[in-house]
C-alpha cells in the first residue's frame, strides 16, 4: 500500500465505480456522516462491546466485532449464525440507529438495489495486522438482498474475488467514507481484507471501523 493512500485528502462522493455487474464502489459516500456514524458506534459498543469471536474450527478471529439491529452475526465452536440475543450480555443487540438504516438504504439505491431494509449491522474493528480471509456471505440464507459495506478510519486493501475461492482477486483501496455495495449476480462473490497496515486516522486512531449491513431475517 503506497504512502499516497494515506496522504491524499478525502475526496467528495463521485460516480459509482463498477467492479462487475451488481457490485460498485461509492467513493466518499459516507464522508459527510462519518463523525456521526462513529459516535453511534461508541454508543453501540457501550452496550455490546467489541469481542474476538472464535470460528467453528477453534481459531480466534483477528478482527474484533459486535452488532446492532434485530439480528447479530455470531460465531463459536457450534458454527456461524444470526441470533437476536448477544451471547456475551444475554440482552438483545442495540437498536440499529436511524442514521445507519438511511445510509444503507441510500447506498443500496445508488447501486441499483431499491428498498433495502437491513436488519443486521456487523461492526468490525481492525487493528494493525488484522485481516479478513476470503469468504462468501452465505449465512443470510436469502440472497435477494445486497450487502452494503462502509469503511471508516484507516484505509484498507479490499480483496474482490470470483465465484470460487481459487479465482483471481482484485485489490481495491478503500478510504475513509467509501462504501461498497454488491448484490444480484455478484451477491456470492468471495471477498476479504488484507492485513491492516500501521497508520493513524484522526477519528479512529490506528483502527479501521467497518459497518456491514445485511438483511438476514
Amino acid at each position: 500500500m503506497t504512502a499516497s493512500l494515506f496522504d491524499d485528502p478525502p475526496q467528495p462522493a463521485g460516480p459509482p465505480e463498477v467492479l462487475e455487474p451488481g457490485a460498485v464502489v461509492l467513493r466518499g459516500f459516507a464522508l459527510a456522516q462519518a463523525t456521526d456514524l462513529l459516535a453511534a458506534v461508541q454508543q453501540i459498543t457501550a452496550q455490546a462491546p467489541f469481542r474476538h469471536l472464535v470460528t467453528p474450527g477453534g481459531l480466534t478471529m483477528s478482527v474484533a466485532m459486535t452488532n446492532c439491529g434485530a439480528l447479530g452475526w455470531v460465531s463459536d465452536r457450534s458454527g456461524y449464525r444470526y441470533d437476536p440475543i448477544d451471547p456475551q450480555t444475554g440482552q438483545s443487540w442495540p437498536t440499529m440507529p436511524l442514521l445507519f438504516r438511511q445510509l444503507a438504504r441510500e447506498a443500496a439505491e445508488t447501486a441499483g438495489f431499491a428498498g433495502f431494509a437491513p436488519d443486521a449491522c456487523l461492526i468490525n474493528r481492525y487493528a494493525p495486522g488484522a485481516r479478513l480471509s476470503l469468504h462468501q456471505d452465505r449465512d443470510e440464507g436469502n440472497y435477494a438482498h445486497p450487502i452494503v459495506s462502509v469503511s471508516l478510519g484507516v484505509p484498507a486493501m479490499f480483496l474482490w474475488g470470483g465465484a470460487q475461492r481459487a479465482d483471481k482477486t482484485r485489490r481495491i483501496a478503500l478510504l475513509h467514507g467509501d462504501v461498497v455495495v454488491w448484490g444480484g449476480p455478484a451477491r456470492l462473490r468471495f471477498h476479504g481484507v488484507l492485513p491492516l497496515p500501521e497508520a493513524h486516522h484522526p477519528l479512529t486512531g490506528a483502527h479501521r471501523i467497518n459497518l456491514t449491513f445485511r438483511k438476514a431475517g
